[in-house]
């Protein structure tokens, strides 16, 4: 006869090799499903205090709007600031990269004309 009652599976110990507890179904800590789909506003189920809750989330956001938008026109204007230096950057590479090949082609003519001579 097994230790458990029928119909019930034996349940292995939490943190084996086999079962991790990270993995076992009965302790893992499961996501709560977040609705994709708002139900639409049924105004006869809201109470006031939900009105006056709404009307007040409503004005903090209202309140908060032009920080919101302040705070993405700077992380704009970063952006824009950084790729300006990024170009500025490679302008310089390429000109030091034209400098370097001028050097080197009178390097070799100069080389070139003490062979010759």
């Amino acid at each position: 006869m097994s230790p458990h009652p029928q119909g019930t599976a034996a349940r292995p110990a939490a943190g084996t090799i086999d079962n991790p507890s990270a993995r076992d179904p009965w302790t893992r800590h499961l996501p709560k499903q977040v609705q994709t789909m708002t139900p639409t506003l049924d105004t006869s189920a809201h109470a006031a205090s939900d009105a006056t809750t709404m009307r007040q989330n409503r004005n903090r956001d209202m309140q908060l709007l032009p920080e919101t938008l302040a705070r993405a026109h700077l992380q704009q204007r970063l952006h824009e600031a950084e790729s300006e230096r990024k170009a500025l950057r490679v302008a310089a590479a390429r000109r030091l990269q034209r400098r370097a090949e001028r050097a080197t082609l009178r390097a070799r003519r100069a080389l070139a004309m003490a062979v010759m001579q």
